[in-house]
């Protein structure tokens, strides 16, 4: 039917115009409550937006000469943030000349990757920048 038609039927009915596909041809036109659905609409984002989770990195620092006691706290606070639904860094901090021994930290990392293992998978493996040694887990997408 006509624009001016479909206008008339909409005033008639105490409702609203709304294009739909303006770009087909001709254009798809609805007759229906803007206000109402403009509301449904805000209330539907509003509950997207509260059952949404934010994936926040949180930070694990291991040290090149770690002890079994402070690796297992380390791994457990890791496996806690890893269960919440965060990602995980993993840093070694180098220091002096424990510089010169990269190997010694690459293998601590990779032992905590093995241990992470049942909960979450590495995302960026074990990689030197600087005087740093980072990690990055993910936690296991469950399907």
């Amino acid at each position: 039917m006509s624009a001016k038609e479909a206008l008339a039927l909409a005033e008639q009915k105490n409702l609203d115009l709304v294009k739909i596909a303006p770009q087909s041809v001709p254009p798809v036109c609805k007759i229906m409550d803007y206000g109402k659905y403009r509301f449904e609409q805000a209330k539907r984002e509003k509950e997207a937006r509260k059952n949404q989770h934010v994936v926040d990195i949180k930070e694990v620092r291991l040290s090149l000469n770690i002890d079994t006691h402070d690796f297992n706290t380390k791994l457990n606070n890791a496996v806690k943030f890893i269960k919440h639904g965060d990602k995980v860094k993993v840093s070694i901090r180098f220091r002096g000349r424990e510089m010169g021994h990269p190997e010694i930290g690459l293998e601590t990392m990779k032992r905590f990757a093995d241990a992470c293992a049942e909960f979450a998978s590495v995302e960026k493996p074990a990689k030197l920048e600087g005087r740093n040694m980072l990690m990055f887990l993910a936690p296991k997408s469950n399907k």
